[in-house]
């Protein structure tokens, strides 16, 4: 199977224009990108225990919902996978130490 992002982005896209009773991803758009990053941050916190603490199946799980969700973000805010991708092919062209020190905080 070769699901990627993009399939992701795809999805999440086609089932925003759902109605909130029919889709998960359409009830949290609805409640706006304040409480999707709040979702994107609880996943990201289970990730974290996950990988210290639990076996790789959970690991793994918890690393699916932190990205699901990270895309409904990106979808809540109107950012294209496509914009990232392209930032990190922009920062892809130094080394990490270099394109770190150059971020403006």
């Amino acid at each position: 199977m070769s699901f990627t992002l993009a399939d992701l982005e795809k999805r999440i896209d086609e089932r925003s224009r759902a109605t909130a009773e029919q889709s998960y991803t359409r009830s949290l758009i609805d409640k706006g990108p304040a409480h999707c990053a709040k979702k994107m941050g609880e996943e990201a916190f289970e990730t974290a225990l996950a990988a210290v603490a639990e076996d790789k199946t959970r690991f793994v799980s918890e690393a699916a919902d932190l990205i699901y969700h990270l895309m409904v973000l990106l979808k809540a805010k109107g950012v294209a996978l496509a914009e990232v991708e392209a930032e990190l092919d922009r920062r892809a062209a130094q080394s990490g130490h270099a394109e770190k020190a150059s971020r403006k905080v």
